[in-house]
């Protein structure tokens, strides 16, 4: 099995290379290799698998839209190759503020930029004459806004209810044993949700983790549960308990091992 991934050198790739125990060819600018459709020909080659980690992230001061223009040539060039299916990474934000669980044969209601590129990006995979799988990826701990962007003075949303919104994660360990398993899976739908089983408070991530944070009121933007359906995704890997759990995703993220 050939994997080839693309995008590497990026926050996602850095946290789950070291955690793989997969083989691949990591390779850092799939970016900058976009311009040249040969060059980017050469660096897949006839890959059995391509993983696209690249990608516009919110924050960034890129055009969101970019992100269609990656995905489609990593597929232009995979197709030219004759390289296997193509791994596209969009984001539980094309669900916007449905009510969950959701499901990838739900409907889908972005509300950000960043949200709305990805869906035509999922669009865009969905009528190209090339294998492909989008993965719909939930927070991974280390590459979200609490655990990976915590910094002094914190501030976290707490609801009229009590408690803190929750989200479906997943740690980096976890997340790169998947990625392997999806690899080597066959008969592989063209979407998966991609997050361990349920949902996790944030006040519980950032206690697990001894960091700090400040409440606050939450605000009717506030989106008090994004649970993600795996029903799909659980066919091709398994979890282990505590990959739900804020401890043990917390633990994953500081490379501890509670296999």
């Amino acid at each position: 099995m050939s994997v080839v991934v693309l995008g590497a050198g990026g926050r996602l790739g850095r946290l789950i290379r070291p955690r793989s125990a997969w083989p691949a060819r990591w390779l850092d600018r799939a970016q900058a290799d976009v311009a040249d459709r040969h060059a980017l020909m050469r660096v897949i080659g006839a890959g059995d698998v391509v993983l696209c980690l690249a990608g516009v992230t919110p924050g960034s001061d890129r055009d969101m839209g970019d992100n269609v223009t990656l995905a489609r040539a990593v597929l232009d060039a995979s197709l030219t190759a004759r390289a296997g299916r193509v791994f596209l990474f969009s984001t539980a934000a094309v669900y916007g503020t449905l009510p969950g669980p959701l499901c990838e044969a739900g409907s889908v209601a972005p509300l950000s930029d960043y949200g709305r590129a990805k869906c035509a990006m999922e669009d865009m995979a969905a009528a190209y004459p090339h294998p492909s799988t989008v993965l719909r990826l939930g927070n991974v701990a280390g590459a979200d806004a609490i655990l990976g962007g915590w910094r002094a003075g914190f501030a976290l949303d707490v609801l009229p209810e009590g408690g803190t919104p929750r989200r479906s994660y997943i740690g980096p360990g976890a997340l790169a044993r998947v990625l392997g398993d999806l690899t080597r899976a066959a008969d592989l739908p063209a979407t998966l949700n991609v997050a361990a089983p349920g949902a996790v408070a944030m006040g519980d991530l950032l206690d697990a983790a001894h960091l700090d944070w400040t409440p606050r009121p939450a605000t009717g933007n506030t989106i008090a549960n994004v649970t993600l359906d795996i029903t799909r995704l659980a066919r091709f890997t398994d979890f282990h308990p505590l990959d739900s759990t804020a401890a043990g995703i917390v633990a994953d993220w500081n490379g501890v091992d509670h296999i």
